[in-house]
């Protein structure tokens, strides 16, 4: 979002205290006006996935109730949808709502990669693969924005843990950065260009988030041509004058003057050039242009409806042996679990909303289903009461039931922002009551409630059917509902993985670090990126979701459109009796080049809808980024000469359609210098033939058939050391020559 700019010079002109105090809020949530250059306050507020607007006074520590809004399915559920569209519904309907209460930037989207499976803030990310989230994040920033209202897309990076948070450093190298945590907030700032980018709690590499340079500035600006404020976490900044230069324009909240007296000072005494200060006032006044007169209201039951609607596209159906749903009419039901009156709809923290209303599942069911359901509760949400009595009452229920539906999942208690899950386990009480209830009910079905994925051994090959909701927002009991008896088809896909067990996570010896450090030595291999490489089996895969219809691929076709791009056509035809929505992933695998890569990689997807009977063909582009990977010595994207294939899936792991293409890719010349190995001089494209020949030709006869197990052994030393140990065989002044050859070959 560009906003039009203020008066650069009546801004400059302004004393440097008033510009300083531009660049700290006034108070918890919102900016400090500067009457004499026009600029109002600017409130900022906590999102994504709903309006947390907090009454009263902003000097508080904002923890104060905040005014109802509607909670709508927050990222966790939204990625599982795989659709940009509801993702950008939701982000329209956020930006209504905070026109009508006051709020001008609204905090979100999160794009942060769920590296481990325990994150306690996962619910309000998107997935464990970058473009996924990509995508839906930009979907979310401009139906936001296209209201009026500015989003800061967050946590600007590697913020993949509550451990330790806000002193943490995550060490990730460079290639990990760029393929792996970087790609979702790029996609978002180069296709929507969002008001504010925020930075993170930790450190990178060492470098708090909130002044590091290379990524505030070199990436996020000069490379991928950022031009809105960089606004920091609230309370993420440790040395305001270091985080000025490296970028952060805004920090937050207000620290009463604090950090502005500093700046003042730095300025004055000649540490701060004035000039940067300028630059960031610009940016931050920028964002009174999204000042406006609230809006008359909102359209609160028609934002509950859509809630509602978008709520049962995010559900994901794992399992439906022997078609145990949709539920038969006129089957009498029990429905067993706590979270089927009490719903949980939303995660701790930050992001909590004050809903505007509250769906639960068992009053929806009762309002669409014909005759009475029974219900127990089974267990409670704080482990309290007798555990054995709830039991059997559930027990008694499911068995005079022809179909139990147990709600189960994990308590506000269990996960939250501030705090990493220590396991994936449900608690064994819900884990008791459904193995009690799938014992004595004639079929079961288990809807699970929560913001991360949970472990389903113990009790997942003893029930019929398994609905992952997750976290579905405030109308997410009704869209339960409307999923369990037919009136919604599940259409969702899983947007991480399901392991067997928490140790089976490529994260799990790494996480959550240890003495302020957290290595990422899975490098690449995060999700099912590692699964599928390594060929470890999961409970269900990235990308799995079943629904009431069958989905037959068909007709793939792979074109390459140049050197380093291809168009895939696929036909995709809905064999069942139910119309449907079908989510068509298409994903690339090679071996080309010179890093390992996983088996296969997300590199595109859509969301089509079927009615019975019908095909459609679908055509999508798979651009440069699509083959490329990350040269750490090339200091760039590469695409090597090779083979590729593409694959459509079913899941990360079920491939049921493929095809190879050849690309010529990118002619990469390598860099040489005496530091260079060995072995890199002797295979150089350019001159490691030229180089060799002359080597040989000064050996003793039959050196040519020792070249080889030489290479084994010394094919690792620096050159440099090389020719100063064999200095007869290659002359230094002719290495310096053929490394201006080289040189002009990689100009040229």
């Amino acid at each position: 979002m560009t906003q039009a700019p203020h008066d650069r010079t009546a801004l400059e002109a302004l004393p440097l205290e008033r510009k300083a105090a531009l660049l700290s809020g006034q108070d918890f949530w919102s900016t400090a006006p500067i009457e004499e250059a026009g600029l109002p306050s600017v409130v900022l507020t906590d999102g994504p996935h709903g309006v947390r607007r907090q009454a009263g006074d902003f000097d508080q520590i904002g923890l104060l109730p905040s005014l109802p809004a509607t909670c709508f399915p927050p990222a966790v559920a939204v990625a599982s949808s795989w659709d940009p569209e509801v993702a950008e519904r939701i982000g329209a309907a956020v930006g209504r709502e905070a026109r009508a209460l006051g709020v001008p930037v609204v905090l979100g989207p999160g794009v942060n990669i769920k590296r481990s499976p325990l994150c306690g803030r996962n619910f309000e990310y998107y997935s464990e693969d970058p473009l996924l989230a990509g995508v839906l994040g930009a979907a979310h920033v401009r139906g936001q924005q296209g209201e009026g209202v500015g989003a800061s897309v967050k946590h600007f990076a590697a913020n993949n843990q509550e451990t330790q948070r806000m002193q943490v450093s995550a060490e990730v190298d460079e290639r990990t950065l760029r393929e792996i945590y970087l790609p979702a907030f790029e996609r978002v700032v180069t296709e929507a260009q969002p008001a504010t980018v925020m930075c993170a709690y930790n450190k990178v590499n060492g470098v708090y988030a909130s002044q590091n340079r290379w990524l505030l500035t070199e990436v996020l600006r000069d490379e991928w041509g950022f031009e809105g404020a960089v606004v920091s976490d609230w309370g993420a900044v440790q040395d305001r004058v270091a985080a000025l230069e490296a970028g952060l324009d805004l920090q937050m909240p207000g620290d009463h003057g604090t950090g502005n007296g500093l700046v003042v000072d730095a300025v004055k005494e000649g540490r701060l050039e004035e000039l940067v200060v300028d630059r960031s006032v610009r940016r931050v006044a920028a964002l009174a242009e999204l000042v406006t007169e609230p809006a008359d209201g909102f359209d609160v039951d028609g934002h509950h409806a859509l809630a509602r609607e978008l709520a049962a596209d995010c559900a994901v159906l794992l399992k439906n042996d022997g078609g145990t749903l949709p539920l038969a009419p006129g089957a009498r039901i029990a429905v067993v679990g706590e979270f089927g009156r009490t719903p949980r709809y939303q995660g701790g923290g930050s992001s909590n909303v004050n809903a505007t209303r509250v769906d639960d599942a068992l009053s929806a069911l009762r309002e669409l289903v014909d005759g009475p359901i029974a219900f127990a509760p089974g267990f409670t949400l704080d482990g309290s009461g007798n555990a054995d009595a709830l039991r059997e009452e559930a027990v008694a229920a499911a068995r005079d039931a022809e179909i139990a539906v147990v709600f189960a999942g994990l308590a506000d208690a269990d996960e939250s922002e501030g705090f990493d899950r220590t396991t994936l386990d449900l608690p064994t009480a819900q884990v008791e009551v459904i193995r009690a209830v799938a014992q004595a009910s004639p079929r079961t079905v288990v809807v699970l409630s929560s913001g991360g994925v949970v472990s389903l051994e113990g009790w997942h090959d003893d029930v019929d059917a398994v609905l992952a909701g997750f976290l579905l927002g405030q109308a997410g009991g009704s869209a339960l509902a409307d999923l369990l008896v037919g009136r919604a088809n599940p259409s969702g896909r899983l947007a991480e993985t399901i392991p067997l067990r928490l140790e089976d996570n490529p994260s799990h010896l790494n996480f959550p670090g240890e003495q302020g450090h957290v290595r990422y030595g899975e490098g690449v291999m995060v999700g099912y990126r590692h699964y599928t490489t390594v060929g470890r089996a999961v409970r269900y895969p990235f990308g799995h979701g079943l629904g009431y219809t069958t989905v037959e691929t068909g007709d793939l076709e792979v074109v390459a459109t140049g050197d380093d791009s291809a168009s895939v056509t696929v036909t995709v035809a809905n064999t069942g009796e139910r119309a449907g929505r079908h989510v068509v992933q298409v994903y690339v695998a090679t071996t080309a080049g010179p890093v390992r890569r996983p088996a296969r990689e997300l590199r595109a997807f859509t969301k089509v809808s079927l009615e019975p009977g019908e095909s459609r063909t679908v055509t999508l582009e798979l651009d440069r980024r699509a083959f490329a990977y990350w040269d750490v010595r090339e200091g760039g994207w590469i695409v090597a000469p090779g083979e590729y294939t593409v694959q459509i899936g079913r899941s990360a792991a079920d491939v049921v359609a493929e095809a190879t293409l050849a690309l010529a890719g990118d002619d990469v010349v390598p860099e040489l210098t005496l530091a260079s190995s060995v072995a890199e001089w002797f295979g150089h494209p350019v001159v490691g033939a030229e180089l060799l020949a002359g080597f040989l030709a000064t050996m003793p006869e039959g050196a040519a058939e020792m070249h080889d197990g030489m290479l084994h052994m010394i094919g690792s030393m620096p050159m440099g050391r090389f020719a100063a140990d064999f200095g007869s065989a290659i002359p230094v002044a002719e290495l310096e020559r053929l490394m201006d050859v080289a040189r002009a070959a990689r100009a040229g």
